[in-house]
């Protein structure tokens, strides 16, 4: 990942080394502040790390409509969505967000992403999708050299929009260009939020002028404890090689059930249809103490183990809080203990996800009778 120059502004603290946000700003001295500027205005955070790719050419939406899990031959100019690469068992290797505009799809990603390819082993995402391209007229191309990415979070971030100059699209995922950027609308972390994919030379420029119309700036940390606040997951740390789009609330956000020719969706048609995912991704509240988990802890019902630790936070508000992997036989109520001092967690009950239909399972007892 390259260094941001963010980094060197004054206030600005590095994450630790080993953290997948070290590239950029951790905070900038005062992160349960920048939590509530975010939630009770808005936060400008500095996501620049983030793999940018561009996919420009005639057939750009019917070739991704075969590579990628969303349905996107009728992808607007001026849409966007959530979309993720699966191997041919259905588990998530990749998730992406998707901008079209002017001709050409952008997407960004988790910095190093990659997929299993078309041969052998695994590689760079950028390398799997020109793998795929034979004779589609698609130019796939790395443009992180090109676009970087800042977020804005907050209830007035259409306001700082149009203050700093930029467009604000309508609604959800919606997508506008001006002044040189790309904006995206996104509605999460925080109800109402925008991407904006910035010329990369004028990443610093764009940071001062968006914090310049009242923007608080805002670390990746503030960031991380939002998006865990509202149970959205993070590809490597709330998924494993198992993780199938249903566990996590990626189906229908960035997974079609029906469209079919993509790899992995017979996996996703027929959980969605018959079955039940053997996990879900759970907001946890941790209790008080000092030490909280990290990453990969075990999560314990008693004595045996039910799930794993992904993103942990410390909220301004709820206070400690992580996402797991949880089986899904295990009841709201159930208490549970995390990590190896075996910190008391609960289950938030306000965040468990429905349970998808299972029309086909419906179905086909009603024929029994």
């Amino acid at each position: 990942m390259t260094r941001s120059p963010l980094l060197d502004l004054p206030g600005a603290i590095p994450a630790p080394d080993d953290s997948p946000d070290a590239a950029v700003p951790w905070h900038f001295g005062d992160p349960f502040a920048e939590q509530r500027a975010a939630a009770r205005g808005v936060g400008v955070v500095d996501r620049s790390h983030r793999e940018v790719i561009a996919v420009p050419g005639e057939e750009r939406l019917s070739w991704l409509h075969l590579v990628i899990s969303q349905h996107v031959t009728g992808l607007a100019e001026g849409a966007g969505t959530e979309a993720l690469i699966l191997d041919s068992q259905g588990r998530v290797e990749a998730h992406m967000l998707l901008a079209h505009v002017d001709g050409t799809v952008w997407l960004d990603t988790e910095a190093g992403a990659q997929t299993s390819g078309a041969r052998p082993g695994r590689v760079p995402l950028l390398t799997y999708l020109e793998q795929m391209v034979f004779w589609s007229k698609v130019e796939p191309r790395d443009a992180t050299a090109e676009r970087a990415v800042l977020s804005l979070v907050g209830p007035h971030t259409p306001d700082l929009l149009a203050k700093a100059g930029l467009p604000v699209p309508d609604g959800p995922y919606a997508v506008a260009e001006g002044a040189g950027v790309i904006v995206r609308r996104m509605p999460w972390p925080g109800p109402d939020a925008a991407d904006l994919l910035v010329p990369r030379a004028d990443l610093l420029t764009w940071w001062q002028r968006l914090t310049g119309a009242g923007a608080r700036p805002m670390g990746s940390l503030a960031f991380e404890a939002l998006r865990v606040e509202s149970a959205h997951p993070r590809a490597g740390l709330d998924t494993d090689e198992k993780t199938i789009p249903h566990e996590v609330g990626w189906v229908h956000v960035a997974a079609h059930v029906a469209k079919g020719c993509y790899r992995g969706q017979e996996t996703v048609s027929k959980v969605h249809n018959i079955g039940r995912p053997p996990r879900r991704m759970l907001l946890l509240h941790l209790d008080g103490s000092d030490t909280v988990p990290e990453p990969g802890d075990q999560v314990r019902a008693g004595e045996r183990v039910v799930g794993k630790v992904g993103s942990v936070a410390q909220h301004h508000e709820l206070g400690p809080i992580a996402l797991a992997l949880v089986k899904r036989s295990i009841e709201p109520g159930t208490p549970l203990t995390v990590g190896e001092t075996g910190t008391s967690a609960a289950i938030d009950p306000d965040a468990i996800p429905a349970d998808s239909p299972a029309l086909g399972r419906a179905a086909a007892q009603g024929l029994r009778g």
